[in-house]
């Protein structure tokens, strides 16, 4: 990676327009941030398609946490595939079988349907039972474009060692810092060699309100000082 990736959380055509407006690099687009992001509509994505330039990473998930109920896997690829005819770049995914390891079967089988579009493991990879395992499970996947983790399940503040390490095993190109990110921790990640980082309550009010381009701009100055 050159230089430094800003991805903004984006819920509609306005965030997607303000974070285009503030210099953010790509969208997370996602639904319903009190079940912590879900599968937006396809509608969603085609709007924002239709908007605004930039990428647009697209959450896939059913509801809250990280295991998959029955039958949903299936409904699952079908709307990956919705939702790359509506301009999708790529998928945010990754989920846990009943012991809290990463399930390979669902992630290699959701790769698959996206291919050949990247994709992102999300935050699924701090709350494994095995954070170390969770990493080795998913650095080697195909098309694996970035892996958004905090380090820690109660945010990057409690993470930091974690990522450290992590960055120091050689995955830093992997990393998408997110979850609590603060600006104070920019400096920290970009000594480690961090160069991707993902902001959505940083960048707006409330999540009642919209995001805030001259918010996104600040980030902007922030992980471009290296």
């Amino acid at each position: 990676m050159t230089g430094s990736l800003l991805e903004v959380i984006a819920l509609d055509v306005r965030d997607a327009i303000a974070a285009e407006r503030g210099g953010a690099d790509r969208l997370e687009v996602v639904a319903d941030m009190a079940a912590d992001g879900l599968t937006p509509a396809p509608e969603t994505v085609a709007a924002i398609a239709h908007a605004c330039a930039l990428p647009q990473m697209v959450m896939i998930r059913a509801h809250a946490g990280f295991t998959l109920g029955e039958g949903e896997l299936d409904e699952l690829r079908h709307t990956v595939k919705e939702l790359a005819s509506a301009g999708a770049a790529g998928f945010v995914f990754g989920f846990h079988d009943a012991a809290g390891a990463v399930d390979l079967a669902a992630t290699e089988a959701l790769i698959h349907a996206a291919s050949p579009l990247p994709w992102t493991f999300h935050r699924a990879v701090d709350h494994a039972a095995d954070v170390h395992a969770a990493w080795r499970a998913v650095r080697l996947l195909p098309n694996l474009a970035t892996v958004l983790t905090s380090g820690a399940p109660s945010g990057v503040s409690d993470g930091l060692a974690i990522l450290k390490a992590r960055a120091e095993a050689g995955d830093a190109s992997l990393i998408l810092a997110g979850g609590g990110l603060q600006r104070p921790h920019v400096p920290t990640l970009l000594s480690y060699g961090v160069r991707a980082f993902h902001v959505g309550s940083a960048v707006r009010p409330s999540w009642h309100e919209p995001v805030d381009p001259a918010l996104v701009a600040q980030w902007r100055t922030l992980i471009d000082r290296d």
